[in-house]
């Protein structure tokens, strides 16, 4: 019998959550997935999976007995247009999700819980420049984070400190900066930049116009979902109870991600910005000099590299193509 704890992955059925169960089942552990739906383009490696809606503190009680650690990543989330334009229902289901799942945790013995935040808690007033400086875990504070997702999200990493100050329930935080990779959601309007615009190009013959969000001099950095799962893993097992950033620092704007993917496409296509669209704050980027010190490790995929299996998927997906093998970025 494995002596390795035995795990639940809370929004198993996402794409964050996906990737980790078979991360986690690969390194041995004995892992419980738990989400309100099943992964949406291929089975789990979970060792058991159960639809659960965890917004009820009786189903957060369910999933987390006979549990040692937990990888809360279970959230109502998705893309700028999804999260700027339901401030009311995100905060209200995360905030269920978060409190129950905390609550239930402890009360089932639960050892650690790593409750997966976001960048959107940085304020807003740091952000305002596409030549942004790369964001520090300390600047949270003073607060001004985005409405609705990036408030519940900096208001749960503040419940996580207070369960590890007065109950002296083990928890870690780590604050997610635009994860992208194969498997993830590419339409329906919660798809995050990198996989829309890699649908758009795909659905797009050379030549075409495709439509960008904003002004397209908007910046970001993104990170492949292969550093994101070992980088959660290495947190969860580090005995740094903060919040660590967890994202890389390869900053590029909208119009720079278009070019990559339409490269990698071997596509010329026309930008037409559409400044009436929602597109986030101005510029962000992550510091990872916490990180480093931390764990003596952060994500280290170029966004190019990345991008040629994200791509190459979603292309196999718009195409009909559905089940050809998914490589990763290090094959």
């Amino acid at each position: 019998m494995s002596n390795e704890p035995r795990i639940l992955v809370s929004g198993a059925g996402g794409f964050i959550g996906h990737h980790l169960v078979k991360y986690l089942v690969k390194r041995g552990y004995v892992v419980r997935g738990a989400d309100i739906k099943a992964p949406e383009f291929e089975g789990t490696d979970a060792n058991e999976f159960v639809i659960s809606d965890l917004r009820n503190h009786s189903e957060c009680l369910k999933v987390t007995k006979n549990i040692d650690e937990v990888y809360h990543l279970a959230a109502d989330m998705g893309g700028i247009g999804y999260i700027s334009a339901a401030h009311a229902s995100i905060t209200l289901n995360n905030t269920l999700i978060n409190a129950h799942m905390l609550s239930a945790a402890r009360a089932n013995g639960v050892r650690r819980l790593l409750f997966s935040s976001s960048a959107c808690v940085y304020p807003q007033y740091l952000q305002k420049r596409p030549d942004v400086e790369p964001l520090r875990e300390q600047d949270a504070f003073p607060a001004d984070p985005e409405e609705g997702y990036g408030l519940e999200k900096l208001y749960t990493e503040k419940l996580c400190q207070y369960f590890t100050k007065d109950w002296h329930f083990e928890t870690r935080v780590v604050r997610f900066h635009n994860v992208y990779g194969p498997l993830g959601t590419f339409d329906g309007g919660r798809e995050k930049a990198p996989a829309a615009i890699c649908r758009k190009v795909a659905l797009l013959a050379d030549g075409s116009e495709i439509e960008i969000w904003g002004d397209g001099l908007q910046t970001r950095s993104f990170m492949y979902i292969d550093d994101c799962v070992e980088g959660i893993h290495r947190i969860m097992r580090s005995d740094y109870s903060a919040p660590l950033n967890l994202g890389t620092d390869e900053l590029v704007s909208v119009d720079e991600l278009v070019d990559i993917v339409s490269s990698i496409a071997g596509k010329k296509l026309v930008k037409r910005h559409d400044t009436s669209r929602p597109q986030g704050v101005r510029g962000r980027n992550s510091d990872n000099s916490r990180l480093r010190s931390v764990l003596g490790w952060e994500p280290k995929t170029p966004l190019r590299v990345g991008l040629i299996p994200t791509y190459r998927w979603i292309e196999a997906c718009v195409s009909g193509r559905l089940h050809q093998p998914v490589q990763t970025a290090a094959e």
